[in-house]
C-alpha cells in the first residue's frame, strides 16, 4: 500500500501537488519534512497528526525530517492567527527543541541509514543570513502580488473586517522564510516533500514556487512537492485537542499520563473511529474488529479503551499506560487505591472536594465526628446525618465500608501516607488530606 492509500484510508489524506504519488512510487527514498513550532516546551495532541503523517512516510520506506522553527518561532506564522503573538529568545527557542526532539524520537527511528529521522532547527541557517543578502537572494523571487494573494495574509490585512490587529511586515515575511526553508533542505538535505496540516497549504506551496523559481534562475533543474493532511475536527465541526482544563500536552510535567489517557478515554462515539485511525498504527482489520466489538457494546467503550492505551502508549510508556488504566478502574470501584502515587492519586480526584484537616487531632474521633464536624461539615451537614447514612452502609473511606459511626478513624491507613478518599453514597467523594 502506498502512503499516500495508507494516509486515505485513515481519513488523513488533503491534497497533494500533481505528480507527488508518482514522485513517491519511483523515488524511493525521498526525503520529506513537516515544521514544528517551538514556542512551547512541548508538542500537544494539535501536533499528533502531522507527527503520524511523519511516521507513515517513514513506515512507506522514506526519510521523514522533522524542521524545528527556531528562526520563525521568533516571528510567528499568520496562518489561522488574529493578532501577532509573543516573540521569544534563542536561549527558549533552544530548551524548547530539545523537549520536541525528545518527544519525536518516541515516534520516529533516528537510527542510522537512509530512512533514519532528521531533526534541524532553521535558526542554524537564518542567523547568520543577512538582510540585504536575504532581499537579492530569496526576496527577489517572488513577488508581493503573489504573497498578498494567500489566503492567512488576506484575512489579516482586512482588518476592519476580521477585527484583527492587522499584519505586521515581520509575520507577512514568515511565508518568505518557511519558503526558503524548503529550498536550503532541498539544497542540502536532498528534501523535495514538504507536508503539514490542510491550513499550511499556502506556506507550502510558497516553498515549491520558490525552488521552482531559485532553480530557473539558476539554470538547474529541482524536484519539490506538497501534500498535506486532513484538519483533525469533533464531530460538531470544532477543532480537537483541548480538554476542559486547556491545551492538553505530551508531556508528562504538563499533562499528567493519567490525564492525557483520560482525554482520549472520554472521546466521543462519533470521533472514535476516526481517532483511531489518525493517532495509532492499527492495522484496517484490527480496526474494523474493535469497531464491530464496539458496536456489540458502546457502553463498554471498547474503541475509546483501545484508542486511549494505544496511544498513552506511545507518548508515555507502556507502564504509564497500566497505570492510568488502573487509577481509571479505581472510579468505578474496580481498582486498588492504595496501588495508587501521590500524583496519580491527585489526578485521580483532582474534580473532588479537597478537605485538609490537622493529623494530630485525629486520635479520639469516631467516624460520625470526622465526617461533619471535624471536616467542618464539608462531608455532611451534621453529625445526626452522618449516622444515619453510616448505618445504612453508604460510607466508605479508602474503599472500607465504616462499620459503626463509632468507629475510631486513627486506625485507617492513609494512601500515600496521608490522604482518606471518603465515598458517600454511590457518586460523592471526598478527599480528606492530613496535614
Amino acid at each position: 500500500m502506498s502512503l499516500i492509500e495508507e494516509l486515505t484510508w485513515r481519513g488523513m489524506f488533503h491534497d497533494a501537488m500533481p505528480g507527488t504519488a508518482e514522485h513517491l512510487a519511483t523515488n524511493a527514498p525521498i526525503s520529506g519534512y513537516i515544521g514544528f513550532d517551538p514556542t512551547a516546551a512541548s508538542l500537544h495532541i494539535g501536533n499528533l497528526a502531522t507527527i503520524m503523517l511523519l511516521v507513515h512516510l517513514q513506515r512507506a520506506g522514506h526519510r521523514p525530517v522533522a524542521l524545528v522553527g527556531g528562526a520563525t518561532g521568533m516571528i510567528g506564522d499568520p496562518s489561522g492567527k488574529s493578532a501577532e503573538r509573543n516573540l521569544l529568545d534563542e536561549t527558549t527557542l533552544r530548551r524548547n527543541q530539545a523537549g520536541i526532539q525528545a518527544q519525536l524520537e518516541k515516534f520516529l527511528d533516528f537510527s542510522e541509514g537512509p530512512t533514519g529521522a532528521l531533526v534541524v532547527n532553521n535558526y542554524d541557517w537564518f542567523k547568520e543570513f543577512g538582510f540585504l543578502q536575504f532581499l537579492r537572494e530569496v526576496g527577489k523571487h517572488l513577488t508581493v502580488n503573489y504573497m498578498m494573494a494567500k489566503d492567512s495574509v488576506k484575512r489579516r490585512i482586512n482588518t476592519e473586517e476580521s477585527g484583527a490587529d492587522g499584519l505586521s511586515y515581520t509575520e507577512f515575511s514568515y511565508q518568505l522564510l518557511q519558503g526558503y526553508d524548503f529550498v536550503h533542505l532541498n539544497k542540502t538535505l536532498g528534501v523535495t516533500l514538504q507536508m503539514g496540516a490542510s491550513d499550511q497549504w499556502g506556506n507550502i506551496t510558497t516553498g515549491t514556487e520558490l525552488i521552482r523559481r531559485v532553480a530557473n534562475a539558476e539554470g538547474t533543474e529541482a524536484k519539490a512537492y506538497a501534500l498535506t493532511g486532513q484538519l483533525i475536527t469533533k464531530a460538531d465541526g470544532t477543532k480537537y485537542g483541548k480538554s476542559e482544563t486547556g491545551t492538553v500536552w505530551l508531556d508528562a510535567t504538563m499533562t499528567s499520563p493519567y490525564q492525557f489517557y483520560q482525554f482520549f478515554l472520554n472521546s466521543a462515539d462519533a470521533d472514535a473511529p476516526r481517532l483511531i485511525r489518525v493517532f495509532t498504527l492499527l492495522s484496517q482489520e484490527e480496526i474494523e474488529a474493535l469497531e464491530a466489538e464496539h458496536n456489540a457494546a458502546p457502553h463498554l467503550r471498547t474503541l475509546q479503551k483501545a484508542l486511549a492505551k494505544d496511544v498513552t502508549t506511545r507518548v508515555h510508556s507502556a507502564e504509564a499506560a497500566e497505570a492510568a488504566i488502573a487509577a481509571s478502574q479505581v472510579l468505578f470501584g474496580g481498582g486498588d487505591l492504595a496501588s495508587l502515587d501521590e500524583a496519580t492519586l491527585l489526578d485521580v480526584f483532582a474534580g473532588v472536594p479537597h478537605l485538609r484537616v490537622p493529623r494530630a487531632e485525629l486520635a479520639d474521633l469516631n467516624a460520625a465526628t470526622f465526617l461533619s464536624d471535624f471536616t467542618q461539615l464539608g462531608i455532611f451537614p451534621s453529625k445526626g446525618e452522618a449516622r444515619r447514612m453510616i448505618q445504612s452502609g453508604g460510607v466508605s473511606i479508602n474503599r472500607e465500608k465504616v462499620a459503626s459511626p463509632d468507629a475510631t478513624v486513627a486506625s485507617l491507613q492513609p494512601l500515600a501516607g496521608k490522604y482518606l478518599v471518603v465515598q458517600k453514597g454511590k457518586k460523592n467523594y471526598f478527599l480528606v488530606e492530613l496535614v
